[in-house]
Formats: structure tokens, sequence, C-alpha cells
């Protein structure tokens, strides 16, 4: 499979890079720090406040239910958001994703539990996860393809993958947040209302959003697709993509192992730390939160060495080590000595990294400027709900219906052989292929 539609970029000044990249980075950061409020929340709170049930095991599946359910709504947001970024611009679907963001998220801190309001209450949880969900589908392409179309064509990988360091950022403030709260509160303040500070710092996203609306401008990729669309309109860009629906299956079996792994150790192995070993909240959240750090540094080191060696080796590193290290996890996580715990994630978390940092760019690559933000977004999203999505809920459930750990390493396996087959025929190899 070869690469389409690649366009000789305009020059941009390197002073509207940086703004763009600013912007990037903090759409992704706001963005990733609500998504991963809530999967802690469905580790820590939302089991006992909104799902109450007779057995812990019930009460943590049914809160990682709702955690996949925003997962559900982030094709839709691909599609949405796609159409529109491909119609209209990269910035005004950033913009529209964004704000939807920001209202869910705080109103999720604003919601009454189980006990206040009965049944209702999870119903509305699930109604503002979905909305989360569909404003995550749009960022993604938003951020992501501001970034690598205003590169220049030599840096693009490296350009793909610094917009990512906001999702880690946004992990790193998330986490933070939740090791100040549950070090600051006692147990019963925490869970009375302590949780729902997080959420409601979502306010502070108003902030990017005007910074975008006021400095940001659209691609030269897309203003270049505007000229020719506006002399000869064409069908919706989703349904381009799903006409010819070849490359679409490739991104979504190729970022399996990456949203996998991600998921299952950022927050499956989460809720297995405090839930099944009793290892103090703080300690997992600390070595999380440290994780991501971990994770930026080897997005943005893989993404640069991709402009030089190629997308596809880059990736297909990260690939094999995210399959070996998944039998580390668990012996390392069993010792509940931090040092072991943090080396288990970081590790886990660098396999991840170095199929992010090339992996964006490289989706990116496989379509035409006209459909791009619709084909990466939708691939990417789709591989978010049947990996990343269900992760932590099907962790969960091979421990609780096997009794051991090593099923869980053999479901990240899975996922990486079926990464590994469709990387065989790409031709993304050179950056000569790649510019």
């Amino acid at each position: 499979m070869s690469v389409q539609g690649r366009t000789a970029p305009s020059v941009v000044k390197p002073k509207r890079r940086g703004k763009v990249l600013t912007a990037a980075i903090a759409a992704q950061s706001i963005e990733y720090y609500d998504f991963l409020i809530y999967g802690t929340a469905a580790s820590l709170v939302f089991n006992r406040e909104f799902f109450p049930s007779t057995t812990p095991a019930a009460g943590v599946l049914a809160a990682f239910a709702t955690f996949a359910v925003g997962f559900a709504g982030r094709p839709v947001g691909a599609a949405l958001f796609g159409h529109i970024g491909d119609r209209f611009g990269r910035k005004p679907a950033l913009l529209g994703s964004t704000i939807a963001m920001a209202v869910a998220t705080t109103l999720v801190g604003l919601l009454p539990t189980f006990a206040s309001i009965g049944v209702l209450a999870p119903v509305l949880l699930v109604l503002l996860r979905v909305v989360q969900g569909i404003a995550v589908g749009g960022v993604w392409g938003g951020a992501t393809l501001l970034a690598v179309e205003h590169a220049p064509a030599n840096r693009r990988g490296l350009h793909g993958a610094l917009p990512q360091l906001g999702i880690f950022a946004g992990m790193v403030l998330g986490s933070l947040v939740y090791v100040v709260l549950t070090g600051v509160l006692t147990h019963d303040e925490f869970t009375a209302w302590g949780w729902r500070v997080p959420f409601l710092l979502g306010v502070l996203m108003f902030p990017v959003v005007l910074y975008i609306h006021r400095y940001i401008e659209d691609s030269p990729d897309f203003r270049s697709v505007e000229e020719k669309l506006a002399a000869k309109p064409r069908r919706s860009p989703v349904v381009e993509v799903m006409r010819r629906p070849k490359q679409l299956l490739l991104v979504i079996l190729i970022f399996l192992p990456a949203t996998i792994t991600f998921y299952a150790t950022a927050t499956g192995l989460l809720d297995y730390g405090v839930r099944d070993l009793g290892i103090a909240k703080g300690t997992m959240l600390t070595a999380v939160m440290f994780s991501m750090i971990a994770t930026g540094v080897s997005t943005v080191v893989c993404g640069r060495l991709s402009d030089t060696l190629g997308r596809r080796p880059v990736y297909v590193a990260g690939v094999i080590l995210a399959g070996a290290w998944s039998f580390a996890l668990f012996p390392l996580t069993d010792t509940k000595n931090f040092w072991c715990i943090l080396l288990a994630i970081v590790v886990g978390q660098i396999s991840v990294g170095a199929m992010f940092g090339p992996g964006v760019t490289m989706f990116a690559e496989m379509f035409s400027s006209d459909v791009r933000f619709s084909g990466a977004s939708l691939g990417v999203q789709f591989a978010n709900i049947l990996g990343g999505g269900l992760a932590p809920f099907i962790m969960v459930a091979l421990i609780e219906s096997t009794g051991t750990t090593l099923a869980v390493s053999g479901y990240i396996v899975a996922a990486c052989v079926l990464s590994l087959i469709p990387l065989t025929m790409l031709s993304l190899t050179s950056q000569q292929e790649q510019a």
C-alpha cells in the first residue's frame, strides 16, 4: 500500500508553527486530562457512588462499562468533526470539540449521585460520558493535523508527535490532582465531594478555546483542498473513506496494541493494584503519573526517529516491546514495591510512546488531504473502542474468570500479533517515501 495525497507544503514561518504546536499541545492536554480523571474516578469512586452493587467486582465492571461507553462516542466525533475538518477546516473542528469537552466535564462534576436521585444518576453520567467521547473523537484529528500539515516535509514525524505531549501532560496533571486530593482529604471527604474537584477544573479549557480562535490559522494543505472543493464539490469525506475501507481497517489493526497497552497500564493496573493487591491509591497514582512523563519523552524521540529511520521500523519496535513486557507487568506489580511498580508501568508506557510517536503521522500520511481528517480520526477512534475502551473492562473480567494475570498478558500479545501482520503491508520505510 502506498501513501496517498502528499502535497508540497507551503512555507510556514517558524513563529506560526510555534503557535500551532502550542495550541495543539494545550488542547490535547486538557482533553486527555478530562478523559484521565474519568477513568481514575471509575476506578476509585464511581463504582460506589453511581453503581452500588452487592460485590466490589460487579461495581467496578459497571463503572468501567461507562468508561468504555465514552469510547463508543469517539467514532461519532471522528465522523462529525471529520466532516467539519475536511470541509470547513481543521481549526473549527478543533474549536467545536474542545468546547464540547469543557461543558461535559464540568457537568460531571455537578452530577448528583445514586443516593440522591437513584437510577437517573448513572443515566446522566453515561450521557455526559458519550459527549466526552464525541469531543475526544474530534480533538485528535484537529490538533494532530494542524501540527503535521504546518510542518516541513522532513519533520512531520516530530511535529505529529509533539501534540501527543498534551495527552501525557494531561495525564500527569490529572494524576497529580488526584494524588494531592487523596493526600490532603480523608477517605470520607474524597468520596463525598473531593472527587468532583478535578471535573470542575474543566472550566480552565475555555482560555485555550479563545487562544485557538484568535491566534491559529488553518493549514496550507487544507487551504489547497478548500480551493478545489470550491471549484468542484464532492460527496462527504466520511462516505469517501467508508467506500474504500482498506486503509481504515489497517489503521484500526495497527493501532490496537498501543491503545490496549496504554489503558491496561494507566487504568486497569491502577484498579488491580488498589483493589486486588491492597496497594495505597497514592502509590499507584504516583507511579502512573511518572510513567506519563516517560511516555511523552518516548513519543517525541520516536516521532523524530521516524523522520530518519521510517515510520514502520520504529512502530514495529514498540509493538514487540509491548508484547514482551506484558509478561513482566503483573509480576513486578505483585511485589507491592513502589520502584518495581514504577518500572512495570514506565517500560509499558515507553512501548506505547514508540507506537504513538511515528503512528500519528503515519496514519495521516495514509490518506489524501481531502479525507485525511475523517480517515485518520475514524481509524484511530475505532481502534480506541476495540482496544482502549474495552481494555480495563476485559482486564478485570479476565482476572476474575481465570484467576490469573497471564490471561491479560495473552490478551496484549494477541493484539500485538494482529498489529504486526498489517504492518507488513505498509511501504512507509524511508524518509524519502514519507516526505
